[in-house]
């Protein structure tokens, strides 16, 4: 018997290619049956010794962990990843990873957008399972499909990009000499005006990480060091500061403190990024080149860098040139 049909439908699989060498299984279906009965019969014939790998029953779980001690070590956010990991595989009933399908994942994410959660949170809990079974699958440690594939992430509304005009920064700055007691605030919030860099990479700047009128940011989120060019008297009151305060401490939360008071209204999820928004913003409302602007806030991806292009003066000015209306007093029959 080589192959035999089950009551319940599924397809037994029983064939002995070489005397001594036996395999049994069961299949949904005849064809995946078919498959696995000429695969033994094949590979026995080229080696004797060899055997079907057995089916991978593991769950969910256990190639979080899996990931977790292969992988993660990479990562500069790895324990919190595995954590975000673990909590989606106990939401998904921790399966059996070889079983899932990608209508697993888009039924949780209906249940989830129906409990209030936040679509760009989904997405990357998608792209974070994704990413799990593609690193796994490259180490060898599975040998099935990412069933997460076929998925696509939801399509996100794209957030305004807020920027600060002058009142604003002079306003943001007198809050934060009149109410920081921390002395390291007004200066990394300089700098990332200055200079488009996140929070943290001004914060993790060092003495001798600015000279030569240059900035240097190593603690970056693209992990690649790069310099930005600053003018001769920043430089001095960046050393001058570290003379007098020491190393810069962990100060955003006192950031996110005095903007909340000091009256500037931003979009949500903004906080000190708006200080990289506004640099960006207004190097390329005054011209700037958008492949330069891409190189100094360290983008892996131009399309990152694209979403200033329309602060661009030429741009703003192609809509007034090009436009359909270039001169509205023949439309409109009385001014107000």
């Amino acid at each position: 018997m080589a192959l035999e049909q089950l009551p319940d439908g599924r397809w037994k699989v029983d064939v002995e290619p070489i005397k001594g060498k036996r395999f049994r299984r069961t299949f949904k279906t005849k064809g995946e049956a078919q498959r696995f009965e000429a695969t033994c019969r094949a590979k026995v014939i080229d080696a004797p010794d060899w055997s079907p790998r057995p089916k991978d029953r593991r769950r969910l779980s256990e190639l979080v962990d899996r990931w977790h001690t292969l992988h993660a070590y990479t990562l500069s956010d790895g324990d919190a990843r595995r954590r975000l990991l673990d909590d989606l595989a106990k939401a998904l009933g921790d399966p059996a990873a070889i079983s899932m399908t990608g209508n697993e994942y888009a039924e949780y994410r209906t249940r989830a957008l129906k409990a209030g959660a936040n679509p760009k949170t989904l997405n990357n809990r998608l792209g974070y399972l994704r990413s799990l079974f593609n690193v796994l699958h490259q180490l060898g440690e599975i040998d099935f499909a990412n069933p997460m594939t076929r998925v696509r992430p939801l399509r996100l509304q794209e957030k305004e990009l807020a920027y600060l005009t002058d009142e604003q920064i002079g306003t943001l700055f007198q809050a934060i000499n009149s109410r920081c007691k921390t002395p390291h605030v007004a200066m990394v919030a300089a700098i990332c005006l200055a200079t488009g860099a996140r929070w943290g990479e001004a914060q993790g700047l060092s003495p001798e990480r600015v000279r030569n009128q240059l900035v240097t940011f190593v603690n970056t989120k693209g992990k690649r060091a790069r310099s930005v060019p600053i003018a001769p008297e920043l430089e001095s009151r960046i050393q001058q500061h570290f003379k007098q305060h020491g190393p810069f401490s962990n100060c955003l939360n006192s950031f996110d403190k005095t903007l909340a008071v000091s009256g500037l209204k931003l979009p949500a999820g903004q906080s000190s990024h708006v200080l990289r928004h506004t640099f960006a913003s207004r190097f390329v409302m005054n011209g700037g080149n958008i492949l330069t602007l891409q190189k100094i806030l360290g983008h892996t991806s131009l399309a990152m860098t694209m979403r200033y292009a329309h602060l661009s003066p030429d741009h703003l000015q192609d809509a007034l040139r090009l436009g359909p209306i270039s001169d509205i007093r023949g439309f409109v029959k009385q001014w107000l």
